[in-house]
This record gives structure tokens, C-alpha cells and sequence, in this order.
């Protein structure tokens, strides 16, 4: 790919920054769109640090005029995008009935339909050079919800049916650009030291818990190595294809722990407020790791195997899975 200018939305935190790291790392340009003016600074620091290029632009990816405004600023300013990345989102950890229309609207908006216009402004300028990937950064709770998280999960659902139909229209135009998605597991990531939270506990992510690094490798894997989608982490695949063969399974499962199992007891872990409305590093800068690094993996098998081996091996390890799936169903 000649291009070597990518674009990373919510890039200040979390899997974001991690990706703006990696990217830049592998010797990319990038560009960080985000709410945050602390965590935009020191993400183009970061870049930079790497010997590249780096561009803040802040920007609300729920406002479609302020996507399209910033693809044009970064083609200005640092050249043709050949990657664009869409991972901002917002979230909560409340039940259904306990978050207001407003609430949910606001995290549809940024979690949704600000892949959705990221995507279109991507496309606004791939599609006439017929190059370019766009990663839509997913989850494994776009194939299965949990409770606590409808909104979030809604948007992601929403995100893989809205991929797959750009996919194949870009298909069947004979284009060369390409729509990818990776699907994530439980992340380390300040999402939950900010996130709304309307629960006696204080949020954590469904365990296995991995490093945002980890996804982060696969994202910029997916970015250099166009595949239709990548699951991280082996719990991203027992969940995937435990929905497809047992989801009764889960629905009971899912009852019973889906909801103490995203709390944790500890009133010494950071807390800096919802950020549904008001970014939470605008003064001061989060990075990419929450609050969870004694209890986070910093590698992933599953990942590993399917970057270094292709398709066959991913194939064979989705049948090992859905084999453990099956047992368990059975007993």
C-alpha cells in the first residue's frame, strides 16, 4: 500500500491509543480524532516519538459534518488516507430501564453511527483512488449481548450487519477498498473508569481480561493485511460460537453471572466520571491501560496463531472451539 497516512477515532485512550502506537510504530503518519485535548496532545506526542508524523483533530464522530471536516483536514495535512480506523465509542453499565432515551440515543450516536461516519468519509476518498482499508474495530458482543451494556451492545450488532453490507457493495463495484472488522474480548482500557454506571460496583471488563496491546496488534495486522474479520482472544471465540450453537446456553448462563461478573468491590480504582457527554482526558491525559493491569494477559494464542499461520489454522482452532462448545452443551 503506498499510501502510509492512517486515522485513528478515538485514538486518545484505550485500544485506540494502543492502535495510534502500533501504527506508528510500523511506520505509519497518523491522524487521532477525539474529544479529549490532553489525551489528543500526548497521542500525537506518542507518534511522534516514534519518528512519525502525528495530527490531532478534535472531533465528536457523532457530528457527521466534524468526520467529514477532519478527513479533509488530514488529506491536507498529511497526505492520502490508506488505513482508517473507527474504535470510538461510548458506554455504560446500567440495566435498560435504568438508562434514559437521551442516554441511549448518545451512546447509538458515537458508537454507531460514528463508525458510520467514519466509514463514509473514508470512502469519500478511497473509493476514486480505489485504495484503502477501513478496520471497524467490533466486539465479541457483536455476535452476543450481555446485560448492562444494551446500548453498546445494539451498536456493535449494528456495526458487523452495516460492515458486511458495505462490503459487498464495494464488491460488487469491482472496488479495491476494503472493509474490515475485528472483534474484541475484555479489555484493560480506562472505558471503565469512565463509562456511565448506575451499579453498585465499579465496572470491569467480562474476564478473560487482555491488555488493549493485544488488540491493538491485530487491528494494525487487519490494517496491513485486509481479511474480511479477526477474532481476538480464544473467550471472543467460545463466545461467537457458543452463540451459534447453544444461545438458550448463554441466555441462562449469562443470567446468572453477567452481571456480578462486570463489578468488582474496590472504591480505591479510579472513577472520573461519565464521558457520554464531556470528554474525560480533556485536562488530563488516561492513556491506554484502565485499571486492571493485575488482572490482565498481555498476549493472545488465538490471535497469534491466525496472524502467523493464516486461515487454515484459524479454522482449526474455530473447530477445536466449537468442539469444547458442543461437550458442554452435553454435560
Amino acid at each position: 500500500m503506498s499510501s502510509r497516512t492512517a486515522v485513528v477515532t478515538g485514538g486518545t485512550a484505550g485500544v485506540g491509543r494502543a492502535v495510534v502506537r502500533e501504527l506508528a510504530a510500523q511506520g505509519w503518519d497518523v491522524a487521532v480524532l477525539a474529544r479529549g485535548r490532553a489525551g489528543l496532545d500526548a497521542a500525537v506526542a506518542d507518534v511522534e516519538a516514534a519518528g512519525r508524523r502525528g495530527l490531532a483533530v478534535e472531533c465528536d464522530v457523532a457530528d457527521e459534518e466534524a468526520v467529514d471536516a477532519a478527513a479533509e483536514r488530514v488529506e491536507s495535512e498529511l497526505g492520502p488516507v490508506g488505513v482508517w480506523v473507527n474504535n470510538a465509542f461510548v458506554g455504560s453499565l446500567a440495566r435498560f430501564w435504568d438508562t434514559s432515551p437521551q442516554e441511549f440515543r448518545r451512546m447509538t450516536d458515537v458508537t454507531y453511527f460514528g463508525q458510520v461516519n467514519g466509514t463514509r468519509a473514508a470512502l469519500r476518498h478511497m473509493r476514486p483512488r480505489d485504495a484503502g482499508v477501513v478496520v471497524n474495530v467490533g466486539s465479541a458482543l457483536s455476535h452476543r449481548a450481555i446485560p448492562l451494556q444494551s446500548a453498546y451492545c445494539a451498536a456493535k450488532h449494528a456495526v458487523k450487519g452495516f460492515s458486511e453490507s458495505v462490503r459487498v457493495e464495494l464488491k460488487a463495484d469491482g472496488s479495491r477498498v476494503q472493509v474490515c472488522q475485528v472483534m474484541l474480548p475484555g479489555l484493560n482500557t480506562p472505558q471503565f473508569d469512565w463509562n456511565l454506571n448506575r451499579m453498585a460496583g465499579h465496572p470491569q471488563p467480562v474476564a478473560p481480561i487482555f491488555q488493549p496491546e493485544v488488540a491493538a496488534r491485530a487491528i494494525a495486522f487487519v490494517a496491513a493485511h485486509p481479511r474480511r474479520m479477526m477474532w481476538v482472544g480464544v473467550s471472543t471465540a467460545y463466545t461467537v460460537l457458543g452463540e451459534r450453537v447453544a444461545p438458550w446456553f448463554l441466555d441462562l448462563y449469562l443470567a446468572k453471572t453477567g452481571i456480578s461478573g462486570q463489578q468488582i468491590a474496590d472504591g480505591e480504582r479510579a472513577r472520573h466520571g461519565a464521558n457520554l457527554d464531556e470528554p474525560r482526558d480533556a485536562d488530563a491525559d488516561r492513556g491506554a491501560h484502565g485499571s486492571f493491569d493485575d488482572k490482565s494477559l498481555a498476549s493472545d494464542p488465538w490471535s497469534a496463531v491466525s496472524m502467523r499461520r493464516g486461515a487454515a489454522a484459524v479454522v482449526a482452532g474455530a473447530g477445536a472451539a466449537l468442539g469444547a462448545v458442543a461437550l458442554l452443551r452435553r454435560r
